[in-house]
């Protein structure tokens, strides 16, 4: 089996093909994909069948016209006129494409204002939400016990669930849902209830899952499944007992090279990491890429991770991504600086609000893996940037240890992202379930401190 989703990226397609898809003319790169698949074998015709699967979307990333989101924005934003709403959209405030022609705005493209132009800020008609400000009080008191050595490991009991909208009765159905891998932060994992009995892949699968197959009822379907997962968390550059490291494994050959199409090794990023590193030992190494990463990348909210060719390359050109985005920056920095890294992901389980969430982890000697969490660790509190470089504060759900790694058993159609797996994905015989017709939740039904010990 192949161990990468994304196999095929290496294949370039035609420059005509490319040329349309980056001016929106999808109508025809859709017709012309048609035919190029026509004579197309192996390898290459995955490559154009998945050029083709991402056509349809763009438009459901990039709902609004201008006017449907300028009407969005005026309600959020005083005193915000059509003229300048224009003017946020030629200055590149406002996430937008053309599609065959239109003018089309990003579905979260309010959020995104304010960090691409904070000044917009002041003007925000939005208060922050109660929960979200207990949250962060949550989050800082935890990271202090933390720091204070009085944090003891959590135990978490969820619920996921993804409900599948009415497809043809009778017609097979094939889901996944993420499980919790073991590992030093999760050194034990169990499995309590499910809708049916699933396979689930092995407890270091790097991108573990429950499986299940079932019958399209007609109407809507649910597949869930409940587990309980003990989060240990850890201090900075904390030392940690033999058996925590040994569930994290050894670095392999592996996290230090390049991972087709996401982390790649391009000229002008081997010579920022050049000049950042050279003379330093591992850790001043390692301290110097984070730096350059939490001071230089901002928050923002990216569309559909499979419509993008390269995530390290747009985080370091662009100078902005989501929480995976800054992940995967940091990751192929770090190993260009011969440094092993690897990715870890699934939720920031705060007890109060929680929400999905991508890391890293890097290795040094003699504290072995450490974590690395470039999008908690930008300096908007003290706190946070020195705690974030190699410290947790246990509030997580990591399910994934690498990305674009298939599922076991593997997905057939594409996946709806192809990168990471966080709430679920499904597909029947005739294709790919994508996110406009399967929704997900997690449930948080429990938590409490875990009776081990991490020291």
């Amino acid at each position: 089996m192949r161990d990468n989703e994304l196999y095929f990226m290496r294949l370039e397609v035609p420059k005509e093909l490319s040329d349309l898809i980056k001016r929106g003319l999808l109508s025809e790169a859709e017709e012309l994909l048609k035919e190029l698949i026509k004579g197309a074998e192996g390898d290459y015709r995955r490559r154009l069948e998945f050029e083709l699967d991402r056509l349809r979307r763009w438009a459901i990333q990039y709902p609004y016209t201008e006017l449907e989101a300028y009407e969005i924005a005026s309600k959020k934003i005083r005193d915000l006129s059509r003229e300048e709403f224009r003017e946020l959209i030629s200055s590149g405030c406002v996430d937008h494409i053309t599609l065959d022609g239109d003018l089309r705005i990003y579905k979260r493209f309010l959020p995104n204002i304010m960090w691409l132009c904070p000044s917009l800020k002041d003007r925000s008609l939005e208060r922050e939400d109660e929960g979200r400000v207990r949250a962060k009080e949550a989050l800082s008191k935890r990271a202090r016990e933390v720091m204070e050595s009085r944090a003891e490991p959590l135990i978490f009991k969820f619920r996921a669930e993804l409900i599948l909208r009415a497809l043809p009765k009778g017609e097979r159905l094939r889901a996944w849902l993420p499980v919790p891998r073991v590992s030093a932060l999760h050194p034990e994992v169990k499995i309590f209830s499910s809708s049916s009995e699933p396979y689930v892949s092995d407890e270091m699968h790097p991108q573990r899952t429950a499986y299940f197959e079932l019958t399209a009822s007609g109407s809507d379907d649910t597949v869930w499944i409940e587990y309980e997962v003990v989060s240990v968390p850890r201090r900075p550059m904390e030392e940690i007992s033999d058996d925590l490291r040994e569930l994290d494994g050894k670095p392999e050959a592996k996290h230090e090279e390049e991972r087709i199409p996401h982390i790649t090794f391009s000229e002008d990023l081997k010579h920022l990491v050049s000049s950042l590193t050279e003379g330093l030992d591992t850790l001043e190494r390692a301290r110097r890429i984070w730096d350059w990463v939490v001071e230089n990348v901002r928050y923002t909210y990216v569309h559909d991770y499979a419509l993008f060719d390269n995530i390290s390359e747009f985080a370091f050109t662009k100078r902005r991504g989501d929480c995976g985005f800054q992940a995967i920056l940091l990751i192929t920095m770090l190993r260009l600086a011969g440094i092993p890294a690897r990715w870890q992901s699934g939720w920031y389980a705060n007890p109060i609000e929680w929400g999905m969430h991508d890391w890293a982890q890097f290795y040094i000697e003699p504290l072995g893996w450490v974590y690395a969490d470039p999008s908690f660790g930008h300096p908007t509190e003290d706190w946070r940037k020195e705690f974030y470089f190699s410290g947790i504060e246990g509030f997580r759900l990591s399910f994934n240890s690498e990305i674009c790694y298939p599922f076991d058993p593997p997905k057939e159609s594409f996946r709806s992202d192809p990168v990471d797996s966080q709430v679920g994905e499904a597909e029947w015989d005739g294709g790919n379930i994508y996110y406009d017709m399967m929704d997900s939740k997690l449930h948080l039904l429990e938590v409490g401190r875990a009776d081990i010990k991490w020291k």
